[in-house]
């Protein structure tokens, strides 16, 4: 068995930076999260707000209904798959909980909504990643500044890990996310990459998500994010070597076989 987790994106949404209206219909929805699956991913991570730079927000009751059915369904059809709902809003989690979920994906932390932490807390059974983002997603990239983002994104997730444990949420139901692209220029996401050992070394799983982000299309000229699969891998790759084990990903069958091929050159003796 691998020592590393994928988790599928599944983005019920129109406007996603990378595959924003490919899934919006809920059936076509529930048909990428079985290949999602199929091709490796553990974790399925559903998302009915567009967290994109620039994204405006979605209402409760929208977003409610773009998510719910498709995390029910899954649900029924991959019994073994853990469920995870990428939102901001309590009573999101709350009926993706009830519909089967046992994962919060919050990119604000718990910080977007005074009832996340309660709400997660009073859930034993559902774990709950915490990331760092400057700003909001309409604002985040509004020349975002830092004098050290290593330090400074290691100190927020230690406190937001530290406010997570007073609500009620034990740390082995915590997973830490670095955030990059939210509220970061490319200097900063390069930084953090560099130097992912700070994270791990916070104690707590990091899940990653570098996949087809803009920042790759720059250095590499990819403009569409659909061609960034090879980039995305290599970051994948390189990170596993310090430490991390959870990635977020699209493209889930390329991003397994490069770190099954990880896993076993560090196994080697």
């Amino acid at each position: 068995m691998s020592d590393f987790a994928l988790m599928g994106v599944l983005n019920v949404t129109p406007d996603s930076f990378s595959d924003g209206g490919q899934w919006f219909d809920g059936e076509a929805a529930v048909r990428h999260g079985l290949r999602l699956a199929h091709e490796g991913a553990s974790m399925i991570d559903v998302g009915g707000e567009s967290t994109r730079p620039g994204a405006e927000p979605v209402g409760e009751a929208e977003e409610l209904r773009r998510t719910e059915p498709v995390i029910r369904e899954l649900r029924r059809q991959l019994p073994d798959v853990t469920l995870s709902i990428d939102t901001t809003k309590a009573s999101v989690a709350q009926a993706a909980i009830e519909a089967g979920a046992t994962y919060v994906n919050d990119v604000t932390a718990l910080r977007g909504d005074p009832a996340m932490p309660a709400l997660v807390a009073s859930h034993p059974a559902v774990r709950v990643c915490l990331m760092h983002m400057r700003g909001e997603p309409r604002t985040m990239q509004d020349a975002p500044r830092y004098d050290d983002v290593v330090g400074e994104v290691a100190e927020f997730l230690r406190e937001r890990l530290i406010a997570a444990e007073v609500a009620g949420i034990s740390p082995d139901r915590i997973d830490l996310d670095p955030g990059i692209g939210f509220g970061k220029r490319i200097e900063h996401n390069l930084q953090l990459l560099h130097h992912l050992d700070r994270i791990v070394a916070l104690g707590q799983p990091v899940l990653l998500g570098t996949s087809r982000k803009s920042m790759l299309g720059r250095i590499t000229g990819r403009e569409d994010p659909a061609d960034r699969v090879h980039a995305s891998v290599s970051t994948a790759v390189l990170a596993y070597r310090d430490g991390v084990r959870a990635f977020r990903v699209h493209d889930v069958a390329a991003h397994r076989d490069a770190l099954l091929v990880a896993e076993a050159i560090a196994a080697a003796r």
